[in-house]
Order: C-alpha cells, then sequence, then structure tokens
C-alpha cells in the first residue's frame, strides 16, 4: 500500500513563510477535508444504520483508536451524554494506553497489539455492539489487533482510515477510507486528518442520535441542566414548543422534570 498520509508536502520551506502564508496555506488545504468527506458519504452512512441498529437492540458502540484520533474520539464521547441525555456507556472508548491516561500522550502505546484486546476483553465487547477502529495510516498495530480480534469474536466493526488498501480496512467490515492527500506539515496527521475525524465523529454521533429520537425538530429536547445557559435554553425551547408565554411558569415545569421532552410529555397528559 502507498502511504499517501506520509507524502512530502505540496508546501517547501515552511519556515520562510509569513503568517499570512501560513495561515493562508493551511486554511487552503483544510478546505479539502469536506469535499473529501463527501465521496465517502456513502460508507459513513453505512456505519451509521449498523450502530444505530446495535443500540436499538441494546448494544454499544466503541471508538478504538490511539494518537490525535483517539484522543479526538474522547473529545466526541464525553460530550454525548449531556449534549443528548443518554446513559453513560452506550458511547466508548477504548485508547491505546487507557482512557484514564489520556493526558500523558502515550504514542508508544500504539504499537501494543496486547492491549487492544486486552481493552476489548476487559469491557466484554461482544457480537452486540460495534467498534470503528481509527488510524489516520490504516497500520497502528493497536487498531489493527483490535480489529483482528473483533473479526475472532464476531463483532461488527468499521475503521476510519486515510490510505488505501490499508491492513486495517482488510479487517474490518464497514471501511471508510478517507484520503486527503499529503498534510502540510509532512506526516503531521493532527491536521487534516484530524479535523475529517472530527467532523466524521460528529456525523456519526449526531445521525444516530437523531434517530434515536434524542432530538425533536432541530431542537436539543434531551439536553441535561449543566448550567445556566443551558437552564435558560431550555426554557425557551419549551416555551416555542408548547405555546408557553410566560417564562417562570415555563422554568418551573423545567427544573421540576429536567429537560424539554419531560416537560413536554407532561403538558400533554392535562391537554
Amino acid at each position: 500500500m502507498e502511504k499517501i498520509t506520509e507524502l512530502p508536502s505540496l508546501y517547501n520551506h515552511l519556515e520562510k513563510m509569513s503568517v499570512m502564508e501560513l495561515v493562508s496555506n493551511i486554511n487552503k488545504e483544510d478546505q479539502k477535508v469536506a469535499v473529501a468527506i463527501q465521496r465517502v458519504l456513502p460508507q459513513i452512512a453505512k456505519v451509521v444504520e449498523m450502530i444505530e441498529l446495535k443500540l436499538r437492540e441494546g448494544g454499544r458502540m466503541f471508538y478504538l483508536g490511539a494518537g490525535s484520533g483517539g484522543r479526538l474520539s474522547v473529545l466526541d464521547k464525553v460530550e454525548l451524554p449531556n449534549t443528548y441525555g443518554i446513559e453513560h456507556g452506550i458511547f466508548n472508548c477504548l485508547l491505546a494506553g487507557g482512557e484514564e491516561r489520556l493526558l500523558e500522550v502515550l504514542e508508544a502505546m500504539e504499537d501494543s497489539e496486547e492491549d487492544a484486546v486486552r481493552q476489548l476483553d476487559l469491557f466484554e465487547v461482544s457480537g452486540s455492539d460495534f467498534v470503528l477502529g481509527i488510524s489516520a495510516s490504516g497500520t497502528t498495530p493497536y487498531v489493527l489487533a483490535g480489529m483482528k480480534r473483533c473479526r475472532e469474536l464476531g463483532i461488527p466493526c468499521g475503521c476510519l482510515v486515510n490510505n488505501l488498501d490499508s491492513p486495517i480496512a482488510a479487517n474490518c467490515d464497514y471501511p471508510i477510507e478517507l484520503i486527503l492527500g499529503p498534510e502540510f506539515v509532512t506526516g503531521s496527521t493532527r491536521m487534516k486528518c484530524g479535523t475529517a475525524q472530527k467532523m466524521i465523529f460528529d456525523m456519526i454521533s449526531t445521525s444516530v442520535l437523531i434517530r434515536l429520537g434524542k432530538v425533536e425538530d432541530n431542537k436539543m429536547v434531551n439536553v441535561r441542566l449543566i448550567n445556566n445557559k443551558v437552564v435558560d435554553r431550555s426554557v425557551r425551547m419549551l416555551m416555542e414548543e408548547a405555546g408557553l408565554t410566560d417564562y417562570e411558569e415555563a422554568k418551573q415545569l423545567i427544573l421540576k422534570y429536567q429537560n424539554v421532552r419531560k416537560a413536554l410529555d407532561y403538558l400533554k397528559t392535562i391537554k
């Protein structure tokens, strides 16, 4: 396989560029990301459909990754319970070196095949779940070992990689092969590849949770009341959805029922 992610940058002598040249050229490269993602939307849709199916059946979703991609998956996972009111443990991350050591940047653990197998076994991942492997190169030993373990155990799995014909893609059921070309800084896959990973994680988790009824119209009706800003947003959502005109009345309902969805359900019972 050709490692496109390791090809030389299209730009030379970066150290001689002005600040405006640097930010303009990075922006030029970033603009390629959304166009490239558009080409793999059918593959992303298949992953979304499989995750939705598994969650409807009571299963779980697992990101499995290392390096920048693995850390970005943790960011996606931690925001979902508050944003959509889902229980912890529905979306999960298996990170090389362990999620609890996220800030230690244990890049050497990318090479640990045993750690991937250990973590899959520790979380008792099974055929009821779905695993998405994340590796820009498509060769990360930790992720590859995880995909092979999923195959052995009959666990449905997909991957997000940035090279064609990689061993990781060959060992999963639903590959997403997103080709972005060389990075601005040669080999620095925290740049375009990282941007694409974040966009696709957002796309997958948001689509799945909309499909599972966690959004009504275009509103986060299950958002948790984590701060005053969210309380105010929820009150205004309730007023709009239920046709209420008294802010304090709506706020009392929100505080009592703890989210817009439950407050709306209550209002339906008294009509």
